[in-house]
């Protein structure tokens, strides 16, 4: 009998880099997420087909193609619509390193004259430059509360985009449409209210435990929701100030940007800050 091999098999895509992810797989559950011993986790290069998933516009829209490639690039991760947003950074830098190399680059506006201007980043130092500290998932407002925040995943943000894509699309169209100005009023009002509606629905949903002054522990969703909308603003933002800190952790830094002496004679400062984003149009294509 003859042994049917395939010759091309010892050419297939491999593990180009291994990262840690800043969760260390906390939030994970076993169906969700495959540890390993050290903790490193393989990250594979794109295929072709993985590219072209980046050029569907609906598969963007809607975070599938973002979801389809991380499965396809990061075997330990078995559902991606449950990656927390400790993580994502990580991920995407890991993907686009194993990908296109170690260096990217991108386009910026100076600030003061608003001119364009490109430059070269090196990607593993960005990596490297992402919080590795554990995570801090609790936080204390200035009025005593102490609050206990619930990592957003994947899928939330994703539909939280989407309702702000669908609030923008209709502003604009409201804003070219020949109704008259009471109707549009009427319309920013009511895109006003949707938008606030998803603001609240964001923060009641990422809180799970509240901690009072007078050391009273609550963590029934309900009585979350009465309480956020019965308390002054000023405690209310407090907590919502407390939350955005506690997201911010293990996202890239922003880039500091040097001015040239042309650019400081026109006003710009000589150093300046530009936030690494993840636009799918350029960062994976």
């Amino acid at each position: 009998m003859t042994e049917t091999t395939n010759a091309l098999q010892k050419y297939y895509r491999q593990p180009s880099i291994y990262v840690t992810l800043p969760s260390k797989g906390k939030y994970y559950s076993a169906e969700v997420f495959t540890p390993t011993e050290n903790g490193e986790i393989p990250i594979l290069p794109m295929t072709v087909k993985d590219e072209l998933a980046f050029k569907t516009p609906d598969a963007m829209l809607s975070g599938q193609a973002v979801v389809d490639v991380i499965k396809s690039c990061v075997p330990n991760l078995k559902d991606p619509w449950r990656m927390v947003n400790f993580d994502t950074d990580s991920i995407l830098l890991a993907i686009r390193i194993a990908t296109y190399g170690e260096t990217m680059d991108i386009t910026y506006n100076v600030p003061v004259t608003n001119e364009q201007a490109t430059t070269t980043i090196n990607l593993p130092a960005c990596l490297d430059s992402i919080p590795k500290e554990d995570i801090q998932d609790s936080g204390k407002t200035k009025s005593g509360f102490a609050i206990t925040l619930k990592p957003m995943d994947y899928s939330r943000l994703t539909k939280i985009q989407l309702a702000q894509y669908e609030q923008q699309k209709i502003y604009s169209a409201v804003n070219m449409s020949s109704i008259t100005e009471d109707q549009k009023v009427k319309k920013y009002a009511e895109s006003f209210q949707a938008m606030n509606t998803i603001n609240f629905d964001l923060l009641v949903d990422s809180i799970t435990q509240i901690i009072t002054p007078d050391n009273q522990t609550v963590t029934d969703q309900k009585t979350i929701v009465d309480f956020i909308n019965n308390a002054p603003s000023k405690i209310v933002d407090e907590i919502q100030d407390e939350l955005a800190k506690i997201r911010k952790q293990c996202q890239t830094p922003a880039l500091k940007i040097k001015a040239t002496e042309e650019q400081i004679k026109q006003g710009v400062p000589t150093t300046f800050e530009v936030p690494l984003t993840f636009d799918n149009s350029n960062f994976f294509g």
